[in-house]
């Protein structure tokens, strides 16, 4: 058996969560969030915990549960509380701007990048170099973030390049030179 599958999940009274026909429903004070639950796992709602439960007893169903119970889980603290995902730009001339739901990015290319957000991602840019990505779907704000990342992965001679906050960049040395 899963031991992160086993975890019953509890939430507050402020959360109202409905389960029918497969579908999970999961509303807070920040938003509403859906998912379909897959046909291996099976929930059961009571005492403000939610309990995820294999069908068969099998390496799939085994599977499934455990991870069924992480989404389910960031749905829970997602609508309670939220996600956040903070980007680094670095490089010389390399910044993002800002206007609505669009962000706009020069990295060294020839031309500028406009990235739209989508639904549910709201973003703010610090001092032209910091990205601030917040949303309550932790699935949604980490793609988002990683296909802001894609536009110039930071590479390993200058470290140019966009970077998660928290990511250590490995450097090389690059050429020793002619003797």
């Amino acid at each position: 058996m899963s031991r992160v599958g086993k975890k019953p999940i509890p939430f507050s009274d402020k959360i109202k969560v409905s389960y029918k026909n497969r579908v999970l429903t999961v509303q807070g004070e920040k938003g509403t969030l859906t998912r379909t639950i897959h046909d291996a796992v099976e929930l059961e709602i009571e005492n403000d915990t939610i309990i995820v439960k294999p069908i068969n007893d099998d390496r799939q169903g085994r599977a499934f549960q455990g991870m069924v119970r992480s989404l389910v889980a960031n749905m829970v603290t997602g609508v309670v509380e939220g996600f956040e995902r903070t980007l680094e730009i670095n490089g010389i001339g390399y910044r993002a701007t800002q206007s609505g739901n669009t962000i706009t990015f020069n990295l060294g290319y020839s031309h500028p990048i406009d990235f739209p957000l989508p639904d549910g991602v709201s973003a703010t840019v610090d001092k032209n170099n910091t990205i601030k990505l917040t949303g309550i779907d932790k699935e949604v704000i980490g793609q988002t973030a990683a296909s802001i990342r894609q536009l110039r992965p930071p590479e390993p001679y200058k470290g140019k390049g966009v970077k998660y906050a928290e990511e250590y960049i490995q450097r090389k040395a690059g050429k020793a030179g002619a003797k």
